[in-house]
């Protein structure tokens, strides 16, 4: 009875019994709700609702204190790590003084990291080539390769044939966060000016339209977008050239991309979400060294996504697993957490995972279009490496080692240029163009080349299984040099399907011992913030989430969001369906790019709301 009550009091279940109760009504209450009717006023961005016209803001000092540096690097993962690194040693070596500043929105570097990952050490080798003698956490290298298909009860194994990209010899489990935090120490060490805690809010430019730098967030703003007493604005970092290592998704990119039309000749970008947890298990389970992959159940043949479980020697009996969804499904019903969940059940799985207990739990977006998805990289002032642009290797399943290529490739062409007495500009902010003819040169842009057909040869009728056999037949006797190149099937957008063209899909209820609920997993997820600020999702049109997500794909964000903070909420008023309320509660940053990317694509509209970076702290798992 006390669990039946507290049911009924939660607001979620208030909202969406509601919501199911008044369902018939929604077409007719949907034709109201636009931004010019009745809607109520969601949004508090001051991108929607300028300050200068806000009269809580009078009176407000918004000036902005400046700092100079030679170069401005946006992100302190692997890859704007191993740029700054990079910059620093070539300016020691040739005995130069230069200024590179990194700003990271984490308090602390790699907590915006996930553990959990396979890293091919190349790009690691080429950057610190004596980091075996520095202590780089690489305490685990890959001992077993193991990868299967999993039907309903079983699995079926699948040899890993030398050559194919998912062979993992040479390579070493890691505790990625943990890399990071290292790569954090060298960087220093070598004279980088990191600065954890400082968000990239917005590019700034010169009058010639040239990047000039960015802007940090301000801080001390209220919910409701008023400003607090302790309101401070951000600070202000300009460059000769700016880096943007921001990961997948990063919204100051999709700023750029916008200003300079980067994407103009590539194909529209295509996304995955992966799902992790961390588990202390059985020791007498535990296999340090063991890679395993699947494909398969519980996902249907035309669904990308798979699994995998790594066992880490870190001390104790680590796993790390996972799951990961192309968000390119067309089932609005789908949850990719709860078929995480559910995955987790698996006959081949779930006996590694008994008697264990969950410490942790993470998500991020993953660009998963290969070499047909990356835009053009270099534009006046600053230029996109790692996973912003996007250069994971999909079918290999790792983009770290490419990432950290990236940057380095990007350090020495900017040194160069930095460097060139003779060099003569256009524009203020230099253009490094030869940042990408060094990249299609280079190593990464072969490796991408030869598995540029394996992603899209997913969409064949066979889905996934078409893939595996393509993979088999033109990567592993022809190594990628098929004379053509496959193209995606459009934008992620363009697969989903609208509700009523659907099935619901009944999910089995967590046990709380193998499978868990949303809230319970965000509990481990270490997110830490301040909870009066201004929700960093915010709307440009307030009548979207009922319009189009509610009415015509049944509110997906309620499924698609591993950290369960979006839903819409339609509450009865009187005797008719009068009231509409969107719940946007802040989460951990890795959710904000999962959002991101499958709401602009089921609203099929690019910019739709805009993200305002927030105050807050996640520990490294």
């Amino acid at each position: 009875m006390q669990v039946l009550l507290a049911r009924l009091a939660c607001p979620v279940y208030q909202c969406f019994h509601a919501i199911k109760i008044k369902k018939n009504y929604l077409p007719l209450c949907a034709t109201r709700w636009s931004s010019t009717s009745v809607v109520p006023r969601i949004t508090t961005h001051y991108t929607v609702y300028p300050r200068d016209q806000d009269k809580r803001w009078e009176g407000v000092n918004m000036e902005r204190f400046a700092e100079e540096a030679d170069v401005v690097i946006v992100g302190a993962g692997p890859a704007g790590l191993s740029a700054a690194a990079r910059l620093k040693q070539l300016a020691a070596q040739h005995e130069k003084d230069i200024r590179v500043c990194l700003v990271e929105k984490a308090a602390q570097i790699g907590a915006h990291t996930l553990s959990g990952a396979c890293l091919d050490p190349r790009a690691l080798q080429e950057l610190f080539p004596d980091w075996k003698e520095k202590g780089a956490p690489l305490n685990t290298p890959v001992t077993e390769d193991r990868f299967g298909i999993l039907t309903e009860k079983y699995r079926i194994p699948v040899p890993i044939l030398p050559g194919l990209p998912m062979n993992n010899h040479g390579n070493y489990i890691v505790r990625l966060g943990h890399l990071v935090s290292w790569m954090g120490e060298q960087a220093e060490a070598l004279g980088v000016e990191v600065y954890p805690g400082y968000a990239a809010a917005e590019v700034l430019f010169h009058e010639d339209g040239s990047v000039k730098g960015i802007a940090t967030n301000d801080v001390g703003i209220q919910k409701d977008g008023a400003p607090k007493t302790t309101f401070e604005r951000g600070l202000e970092l300009h460059a000769k050239v700016t880096i943007f290592a921001e990961g997948c998704h990063g919204h100051l990119a999709k700023q750029l991309y916008r200003k300079f039309d980067l994407r103009a000749n590539c194909e529209p970008q295509t996304y995955g979400i992966g799902l992790k947890e961390l588990w202390v298990i059985d020791e007498k389970k535990w296999k340090p060294g063991r890679v395993d992959h699947t494909v398969g159940w519980p996902l249907d043949r035309h669904t990308y996504g798979g699994s995998f479980l790594y066992h880490l020697n870190e001390g104790e009996p680590l796993v790390a697993l996972g799951f990961v969804v192309g968000l390119d499904y067309q089932n609005p019903y789908l949850s990719p957490f709860r078929e995480f969940q559910r995955w987790k059940h698996h006959p081949s799985i779930q006996p590694t995972l008994e008697g264990g207990k969950r410490i942790a739990y993470g998500a991020r977006a993953l660009n998963e279009g290969g070499l047909q998805c990356i835009p053009k990289l270099t534009f006046p002032g600053g230029l996109l490496i790692g996973c912003s642009p996007g250069f994971m290797n999909v079918p290999k399943i790792k983009g770290t080692h490419t990432a950290m290529k990236s940057g380095i490739l990007a350090a020495e062409s900017i040194f160069n240029q930095l460097t060139n007495e003779n060099l003569q500009s256009k524009t203020i902010g230099l253009d490094v163009t030869e940042y990408e003819d060094n990249l299609k040169k280079s190593w990464v842009w072969k490796e991408l080349y030869a598995v540029r057909n394996i992603r899209p040869s997913c969409h064949s009728i066979l889905g996934v299984y078409g893939g595996m056999i393509y993979t088999g037949i033109f990567y592993w006797i022809f190594r990628g040099m098929e004379p053509w190149t496959l193209k995606h099937k459009g934008s992620d957008s363009d697969k989903l399907k609208p509700a009523k063209d659907c099935t619901p899909i009944e999910y089995p209820k967590p046990d709380g011992q193998i499978s868990f609920d949303l809230l319970s997993s965000v509990a481990l997820s270490g997110t830490n913030h301040e909870h009066d600020q201004p929700a960093h999702l915010t709307l440009k049109d307030d009548s979207v989430p009922v319009n189009r997500n509610l009415s015509i794909y049944d509110g997906p964000e309620q499924r698609f969001c591993p950290a369960a903070r979006l839903w819409c909420c339609a509450v009865a008023s009187s005797s008719r369906f009068g009231k509409q309320q969107w719940e946007r509660k802040d989460f951990y940053e890795v959710e904000r790019r999962v959002i991101q990317v499958p709401w602009t694509a089921h609203q099929k509209q690019r910019a739709d709301f805009v993200f305002l970076p927030t105050e807050w702290n996640i520990s490294p798992c």
